[in-house]
């Protein structure tokens, strides 16, 4: 027969549940409306010196919740927006279902409150704070000794929202009135021995003598089990105050300031939303190069807070990197960000990842209404206004779209029609392409098609492409058919294949990220160099282009918090006659080994069969390979927490591949 390991505990559990439910006077309490709560000026609570007083209350009710280091970071913020988006963050960790709408601890939370507050009169009562954490008590009496003398009360769970197990809960007021204190067999003191001494002749005092008994028998054990019961739940992830912490726009004191000019422009709407942009202008004097992997850079990490109605709106974030060889006096690093028509205030801290220089900067930002494009602004840098010409004037057609609407179903077979949804007055001719196969083109709407796709739910790809009066591709969208909910895959809208630019582009990306995950960052590169890192969406981003206009490629790469990843690529500025193909050529590496685990030589090509989706494969080469590849991995921890040194560890891993890892290294 297995016995569980908490039998006493159940024993325990059914005298208090056997006993006599709470007296009438302390039955449950109207708590107070969604989101309001009782004043914190009741006895015993003290509001947090320092604080305004909604935040200081807010820290007084969720200290059975709040962990150290969090109070710590809560109590260090400077601004109540911050305060404000730390107490979202801080019931978001903790939301119970999070995949529902609903926070069931947040909404329940008030509620609790109040009862607490109605039955013990103060939130510093070890009652309370085990009814705010686990609910109601299944059962439980109270000791009572005289009307208003009630010395020692016995709660009894058979379990809570927090733990899966019965316990119970034994509480002592010293007087009989006042505030109580949780007991403890092994260390509750002198004073409590005594207490609970001068109980026993009171009403149920038999019934608290034996459940002690039975804890002082099991005292180790009901310790284990209390401190389980008594310690703050924690949330999903304690890693968040690190993310949060890394998104501030706080400047360390004694930070060397780096001077920045900030110019904020208005370009165009993006749906019911202005597209504001803002170029910071760095003097190349005042930064620094970094070396990596002998890549020289200037980098800057933009971290930055709208807050609108003295509210936090979005807070963003964007890195910067530039190649040293390719800058002139001033670096501009410029940013896009969509926003209804209002009044803003913008916090920013700019840092030069390199030289570790840092400024904060402040700015009211009033977005007017547009309607339609607007010329170029007229930056207050000549030379900014010049680079960004380009980047800017592809804003004109971002009111031009189109987007296939994916049909009902997630199995498509047969005679399948597949519409669009087009935007803008510039699209005058649709071409369809079914697995890079043009199939259909049609020069009026209705811009749809009807496919036949076969008998089976094959993986089929969808393309349209919108093209102007001239022939020239003005928008465009594609369809993974038959791929289900958890394709993870990025779109650059923008640029566009097959035209040039001279001066600078505008990448804009779309990313489609499977139901169960979340997106952690976006890259792009033009060619080999990343030029900026993106945290949030839009993910819209001016991109600056060398002087000579060449033949190049924008790449941009979406990351996964698991490190799995996707890109997509668009070559700019190049002839006509550049394609894109498939590579019908692979390299199969094989080791076959014998039954002691060594490798087993002298085998040809006849002994070998390669298969593809049940299709055998013709093998076109095949040889003994001497030189055997070496592939060597290094695991890097990019939690949060990791944030601040996470560029000097990929130093170290990188250094330790260029100088370890070189050819005919000789064997030790």
């Amino acid at each position: 027969m297995v016995v569980s390991p908490r039998w006493w505990l159940a024993l325990v559990l059914a005298g208090a549940l056997g006993a006599q439910e709470p007296p009438a006077e302390i039955a449950p309490a109207t708590a107070a409306p969604a989101g309001e709560t009782a004043p914190a000026a009741i006895a015993g609570e003290k509001p947090v010196d320092g604080l305004p007083e909604r935040h200081a209350r807010w820290l007084v009710e969720v200290e059975p919740l709040i962990t150290g280091p969090e109070k710590e970071l809560f109590l260090g913020l400077q601004q109540d927006y911050q305060r404000d988006a730390f107490i979202q963050e801080f019931w978001k960790v903790r939301d119970p279902y999070p995949r529902t709408a609903r926070n069931e601890l947040k909404e329940r939370w008030p509620e609790r409150l109040a009862l607490a507050r109605s039955r013990f009169g103060s939130l510093d009562d070890d009652r309370a704070r085990v009814l705010l954490i686990h609910g109601e008590p299944s059962g439980g009496f109270e000791v009572r000794c005289t009307t208003t003398r009630v010395p020692v009360e016995i709660w009894g769970y058979r379990e809570s929202p927090v733990v899966n197990f019965p316990f119970a809960v034994v509480f002592v007021r010293e007087k009989g009135t006042g505030p109580a204190r949780v007991w403890r067999p092994t260390a509750s003191g002198i004073a409590a021995d005594a207490v609970i001494a001068n109980a026993q002749p009171c009403i149920n005092g038999s019934r608290m003598v034996q459940i002690l008994a039975q804890l002082r028998a099991e005292a180790d054990n009901y310790e284990r089990t209390l401190s389980t019961v008594l310690a703050k739940p924690r949330p999903r992830s304690e890693e968040w105050i690190y993310a949060f912490v890394a998104h501030t726009t706080d400047v360390a004191p004694g930070t060397e300031p780096l001077p920045v000019a900030l110019d904020v422009g208005f370009l165009g709407r993006h749906q019911n939303r202005t597209v504001v942009q803002a170029v910071l202008d760095v003097p190349v004097e005042a930064t620094m190069t970094g070396e990596f992997a002998g890549y020289s850079s200037y980098d800057f990490l933009l971290t930055g807070d709208v807050i609108a109605d003295d509210r936090l709106f979005e807070t963003f974030r964007y890195k910067f990197g530039l190649p040293a060889q390719e800058v002139g006096a001033k670096i501009p690093l410029a940013f896009q960000r969509f926003l209804r028509p209002g009044k803003y205030r913008w916090v920013l801290k700019i840092e030069d990842l390199n030289s570790k220089r840092a400024t904060h900067l402040e700015r009211v930002v009033e977005v007017p209404p547009v309607e339609g494009f607007v010329e170029v602004p007229e930056w207050k840098d000549p030379e900014t206004a010049k680079l960004f010409a380009e980047a800017t004037a592809a804003i004109a057609s971002g009111e031009t779209g189109i987007r296939i609407i994916p049909p009902q179903g997630d199995v498509l077979t047969g005679f399948v029609r597949f519409d669009t949804l087009v935007s803008g007055d510039q699209i005058q001719k649709v071409l369809f392409y079914l697995d890079d196969k043009q199939i259909l083109a049609r020069n009026r709407p209705p811009w749809n098609v009807e496919i036949d796709l076969g008998p089976f739910p094959d993986l089929r790809t969808l393309r349209v492409e919108g093209l102007d009066e001239h022939g020239q591709e003005v928008a465009s969208d594609q369809l993974l058919i038959n791929s289900g909910d958890y394709r993870f895959s990025i779109r650059l809208l923008e640029p566009r294949r097959g035209q040039t630019y001279v001066k600078s582009l505008r990448a804009r990306v779309e990313v489609q990220v499977p139901e169960d995950r979340t997106l952690d960052h976006v890259e792009l590169y033009l060619n080999e160099t990343k030029v900026a890192t993106l945290y949030q969406e839009p993910f819209v981003q001016p991109i600056l282009l060398p002087e000579k206009a060449e033949v190049a490629y924008v790449r941009a790469v979406a990351y996964l918090p698991d490190g799995n990843s996707t890109e997509d690529v668009v070559f700019i500025n190049a002839p006509d006659y550049v394609e894109a193909i498939d590579v019908q050529f692979v390299e199969l590496y094989t080791t076959v080994i014998d039954g002691a685990g060594r490798p087993i030589e002298g085998l040809t090509g006849a002994d070998f069969q390669v298969w593809e989706d049940g299709t055998r494969q013709k093998i076109a080469r095949f040889e003994q390979v001497e030189n055997l590849p070496i592939h060597v991995g290094i695991l890097i921890d990019n939690s949060a927490s990791m944030f601040a040194a996470i560029e000097e560890v990929k130093k170290a891993a990188l250094s330790f591949f260029s100088k370890r890892s070189r050819p005919k290294t000789a064997r030790r």
